[in-house]
């Protein structure tokens, strides 16, 4: 994904017409709706689908890269003014509420950020940035792994993404983890 070819004409009119589809369906009924839905949405064959996107995986990853570049840049610009483990906790909290946008999402955030588009590019090394500088800091513990965080990322979107406010479930939740992880 990350090698980025010139599309002709129309194949980027296809590209642009299936994300465009996905967004609406995926926010309509959730990530495990049928790609064939997709496509049809789209205007595309399913075997249009698939040339572009190989896998459900990589659609979510082009469908959502917009909103990681956006999650990565918010985190860059507050971390400035947080001290390390208070950046790490802010940036949890987004990913969550970034990850309950599309119901079903959750289940395959940690391979969607392995995809390697712009966003999920930029959301991981802000991850992994924000957690070594809370180590670095001697804030958090040396033995927790950026997958650590994407685990308990994903699993605290599980936990909330039926809830229909969750900002303060999320909030409780990663505060949960968080405290588990400070070094005191």
């Amino acid at each position: 994904m990350t090698d980025e070819t010139p599309l002709r004409a129309d194949a980027q009119l296809n590209r642009e017409r299936i994300l465009a589809a996905a967004e609406e369906v995926f926010l309509e009924r959730g990530t495990g709706v049928s790609l064939d839905d997709v496509a049809k949405r789209a205007g595309v064959g399913i075997g249009t689908l698939y040339r572009r996107f190989p896998t459900r995986e990589d659609l979510l990853a082009a469908t959502y890269s917009a909103r990681f570049l956006a999650l990565a840049e918010a985190s860059r610009a507050r971390a400035v003014d947080l001290d390390p483990s208070s950046a790490l906790r802010a940036y949890l909290e987004e990913l969550v509420q970034y990850t309950n946008v599309y119901r079903g999402f959750a289940a395959s955030l940690g391979t969607v950020l392995q995809i390697g588009t712009p966003g999920c590019l930029a959301t991981s090394e802000e991850g992994a940035r924000l957690l070594h500088t809370a180590q670095e800091a001697g804030a958090i513990r040396p033995d927790i792994s950026f997958n650590d965080i994407v685990c308990v990322a994903t699993a605290i979107s599980l936990a909330t993404e039926k809830d229909t406010s969750p900002q303060a479930h999320i909030a409780h939740l990663v505060g949960v983890f968080m405290n588990g992880i400070v070094l005191r």
